[in-house]
């Protein structure tokens, strides 16, 4: 009935790229063991350690470079540097654990054979990857019908998410209502069309934005429950948003919240919680414990760059509303809020060059370290906001005190996936993350975050 047409779901491209690269890489290294004088990796039933070490390596490795950035992957140029960081991470850690992997070789020239082998399988496959997957005819052809005022935002959103989900077309049920696009590309069709449209123009998914109930007439709805009938794919937006960007879109959300919020499933787990308490305390422990190679440093940078106290402590929101106090090292000029509080923004002039340092490295959160011990953390969670602060938010962001029906973290999904807030937009988008993660925290979810804050910390993303 439908033309159709493929494509790759964000998950599939994932695993696409994850198979795909450990296959790419054992391939070469097979082709030149049995084409040069290659042999310090070669695949035989005794050895199958050796592969199994290699591909947890690729996997840890890539991850923590975003080697499996759909956004980074989309671009050769910005996912180069991607691959030297992984590929060269992976051979010296292959080459520093002999016990799981081949001892070093004599010839030292296959040290070269095995750096170039991997690269070169890697750069290979992921030019293949964009020229044939990462094309147009791979887009994902969407309509959009309901209420399209906000269009062009919602163009946005999804082309930052996904560069292959394509919005190619657009039904405006709003009666009196003229839309202008910025897209040219992006046609408008009538509600007497949608079928013929979805027949005719390869249209894979229909999105429906709605707010109204009566924004959806009977004519357009008895379109989309035939086009459901048939087994084509009408979704609504919220539940768009959220499975592609991470978020929940808090501003779209009205008297049926409850729809948006099934939080009790995530954070009633005993079992998770106890470990999660087991995981923060043995991390606050090993974490001061390393700290202790940097406080000499961080001491002497003080002295001479930052000249007065070390640490500062500053109230902060927790779980339930209760109010405690955070530590953290000094990066800011004294008296900073002699005038009183106010958002941190970027090139703030009150953080010092050495407290600059300090934030990019996140060095300055060790001492929350001690909060983490207390209770008054956890590792992961939303970042505790000042009360002055959460306050004024409470009163401007819907559902703003959901985050605090879980201990606030040290690290968190909003953390890893934005920048500094400085206003009432980043504000906002940080909600839309951290309101994501209660929603759904999971040990996997945990991982995650984890890794990607590695990442912050090697690129120097902090604030």
């Amino acid at each position: 009935m439908f033309k159709g047409g493929v494509h790759f779901n964000i998950s599939e491209r994932k695993v696409l790229l994850r198979l795909l690269d450990v296959a790419s890489i054992l391939f070469v290294l097979c082709f030149v063991s049995s084409t040069f004088s290659f042999d310090y990796f070669t695949i035989s039933e005794d050895r199958w350690r050796w592969v199994f070490v290699l591909i947890l390596y690729i996997s840890i490795f890539g991850t923590i470079f975003e080697l499996y950035d759909l956004k980074k992957s989309s671009k050769l140029d910005k996912i180069f540097t991607s691959i030297v960081f992984t590929v060269s991470t992976t051979v010296l850690f292959y080459f520093l654990t002999p016990f799981f992997t081949p001892e070093l070789p004599n010839n030292r020239l296959q040290i070269l054979y095995f750096y170039f082998s991997i690269l070169f399988a890697l750069l290979v496959w992921r030019w293949i990857y964009l020229t044939f997957i990462v094309s147009p005819r791979f887009f994902k052809q969407v309509l959009v019908v309901g209420e399209v005022s906000d269009l062009d935002a919602i163009i946005d959103v999804f082309k930052q998410s996904d560069p292959n989900y394509r919005i190619s077309g657009f039904v405006n049920c709003e009666t009196g209502k003229k839309i202008s696009l910025s897209h040219e590309d992006v046609m408008e069709y009538q509600t007497h069309e949608i079928i013929e449209v979805v027949k005719r123009e390869g249209i894979m998914e229909i999105v429906v934005v709605s707010y109204k109930p009566d924004t959806i007439t009977p004519e357009v709805y008895q379109s989309l429950i035939t086009l459901l009938e048939s087994g084509f794919p009408v979704r609504e937006y919220t539940q768009v948003y959220e499975d592609m960007t991470y978020r929940v879109p808090v501003q779209f959300i009205g008297k049926d919240f409850y729809k948006y919020f099934p939080f009790s499933r995530n954070n009633q787990n005993r079992l998770y919680r106890f470990f999660q308490r087991v995981f923060d305390i043995v991390i606050s422990v090993v974490g001061l414990l390393l700290s202790l190679i940097f406080v000499p440093f961080i001491v002497l940078g003080n002295l001479i760059a930052n000249r007065g106290p070390l640490f500062y402590t500053q109230e902060r929101v927790g779980m339930n509303g209760k109010v405690f106090k955070i530590i953290k090292y000094r990066t800011m000029v004294k008296d900073a809020e002699a005038n009183g509080a106010v958002w941190a923004v970027k090139k703030d002039g009150r953080i010092t060059p050495f407290g600059r340092f300090l934030r990019h490295s996140r060095l300055d959160e060790i001492p929350q370290f001690i909060n983490v011990l207390l209770g008054d953390m956890s590792f992961i969670g939303p970042r505790p906001e000042r009360p002055v602060f959460v306050k004024q938010l409470s009163e401007v962001l819907p559902f703003y005190e959901t985050r605090h029906m879980i201990k606030p973290g040290l690290t968190g999904w909003a953390q890893v996936k934005t920048r500094y807030g400085s206003s009432l937009d980043d504000s906002l988008l940080k909600l839309q993350y951290d309101l994501y993660y209660i929603k759904h925290r999971s040990l996997f979810l945990d991982i995650n975050i984890m890794i990607k804050t590695l990442t912050t910390v090697i690129f120097f993303r902090g604030q």
